[in-house]
């Protein structure tokens, strides 16, 4: 009965209020505020960045559908005019008159939030007020408020406010608020595209980040490092941002959806300093670990990088991969460069790219595109080798679009160095000659499409341990049980102490 009450209680609040008021005050409650009696006993998490990280989660929908006027009016709702959130309440206040914001309620049902929950709904509301600007493309305002953002959330974590602990435990659950202005704070200078702008921002950035790093940030961090390794791609200062990727270390408890931004840029990085094994294999988990309920814009593009990194290694894609749900017009234009790689025909590559030139340079893949003529050549001899044991070098050129007998000779020499054909080359008689087929098996390929598989089964397979939840000290339970002591032990405790273990399990699981 208890528990239906309290759930028809919090439906009846949030039906009477508004979508940002009501998961603000929601906010309050997980963090520990807006408690009526000060005898009640109450849990209080020990990471609260995580509860605000999924807090987060939980909120997106009042977010994604909030307006300024909204959120404006939430903000002199929730937020005290003479409290610490007065400055970010006169941010999302500016700009609105007073008479537009008479109706947000009585004075009387002005329940301001409390010291425990007032910080984060302040930098949230700043936060959604950023992104209607910047969506609206007033991306110079968003990015002004962006700044004053930053520095309110940082002011917080600074400066110790009344009443908070100065332990520090308490400012924790500002990172992932703080990580997400950085984030739109990044969006918005792109969109000025601002070198003066982008190059005080980028030694800002990495001074947040050596700051996180000091303070465990894991929020802050693992974004902080994103926006770096991305602002340096868009530069096009790959050896810098391959020089970052090496010298720093993401970490291991970051979010999925920084997680596999760490892995798109690595990949990306590393298929441009022709690391493509690499490449593949940071491509693929990103793939893997992307949510397949949003993010079509990402795993388009994460696609787009993997499939031409396929071809640079000498694979062909599968057909099924460019007909994936919601990728196929994306996905057209690479169809037709594998369509050419796999025949090895290098003049109808050629005309493909440049017919698809614009769309690939808007892609950004058309350097790594550019390097694929190599294996279109390579494709054709591998054709032709398997068709032919004797073959003139003039009819190589003409078959694989060559200027001249001499350019094929240059070309099936450099195949056979590389060891993609089996063949002689008969200068002065003018044709190539070549060898019987030698069995695979016989080869290193099996050992190393065999290590490929092991090394991506015990990746995921280890990826998935380090996901599962383990309760505390479990092993030490399995352990006395064998040995038998486990009875014992408990039969020496008092009825207190068992009581006493068992609500702190309790207060573990909850």
């Amino acid at each position: 009965m208890e528990e239906e009450t309290a759930t028809k209680v919090g439906q009846s609040e949030k039906d009477s209020n508004p979508p940002l008021i009501a998961a603000a005050k929601r906010l309050e409650r997980l963090l520990g505020g807006g408690l009526q009696s000060k005898n009640r006993s109450v849990h209080t998490y020990t990471n609260p960045a995580k509860v605000v990280r999924r807090w987060l989660g939980t909120a997106s929908g009042a977010a994604g559908t909030a307006s300024p006027d909204e959120i404006a009016q939430a903000a002199v709702v929730l937020l005290d005019p003479i409290g610490i959130c007065s400055r970010g309440r006169s941010f999302l206040t500016d700009g609105f008159s007073a008479d537009g914001l008479a109706g947000t309620g009585k004075d009387e049902e002005k329940i301001y939030l409390t010291i425990a929950s007032s910080r984060e709904i302040e930098s949230w509301l700043i936060s959604l007020l950023v992104r209607c600007l910047r969506k609206k493309g007033k991306a110079s305002e968003a990015y002004e408020l962006s700044e004053k953002g930053v520095e309110t959330i940082a002011m917080h974590l600074s400066v110790a406010s009344p009443g908070i602990p100065s332990t520090g435990a308490s400012t924790t659950s500002l990172f992932p608020l703080l990580a997400r202005m950085y984030r739109y704070r990044s969006l918005c200078a792109t969109a000025l595209n601002d070198q003066n702008l982008n190059d005080r921002l980028r030694a800002d950035m990495a001074k947040a980040h050596n700051m996180a790093c000091v303070r465990r940030d894991v929020d802050c961090q693992a974004t902080l490092l994103n926006l770096m390794l991305a602002d340096l791609i868009v530069h096009s200062q790959i050896e810098q941002a391959h020089k970052l990727l090496s010298n720093s270390a993401f970490p291991e408890s970051a979010s999925n959806n920084q997680m596999c931004r760490y892995m798109f840029h690595s990949g990306r990085i590393q298929s441009l300093r022709l690391e493509y094994t690499k490449a593949f294999s940071n491509l693929s988990q990103c793939l893997r670990k992307a949510p397949t309920n949003t993010g079509l814009g990402f795993r388009t593009a994460a696609q787009r990088l993997l499939v031409v990194v396929q071809l640079l290694m000498g694979e062909i894609p599968d057909r099924q991969v460019f007909f994936t749900k919601g990728m196929q017009t994306e996905l057209a234009p690479y169809l037709a460069i594998t369509q050419a790689v796999r025949r090895g025909d290098l003049v109808v590559f050629n005309s493909v790219v440049s017919e698809q030139a614009s769309l690939l340079q808007k892609d950004n893949t058309y350097i790594l595109i550019s390097r694929l003529a190599h294996q279109v050549v390579k494709a054709g001899l591998r054709k032709l080798h398997m068709s032919y044991s004797r073959l003139s070098l003039q009819d190589v050129a003409d078959r694989l679009g060559l200027p001249s007998a001499k350019s094929a000779e240059f070309v099936v020499a450099k195949a056979v160095r590389d060891g993609v054909l089996d063949a002689t080359i008969h200068h002065k008689e003018g044709y190539v000659q070549s060898h019987d087929l030698v069995d695979i098996y016989a080869t290193k390929e099996p050992t190393e499409a065999f290590h490929r598989r092991i090394a991506y089964c015990l990746t995921t397979h280890n990826d998935a341990v380090r996901g599962m939840r383990y309760p505390p000290d479990a092993y030490k339970k399995q352990l006395e049980a064998s040995r038998g002591n486990r009875r014992k032990r408990n039969d020496d405790k008092t009825d207190e102490e068992k009581a006493q273990e068992i609500e702190d399990e309790l207060d573990e699981d909850y």
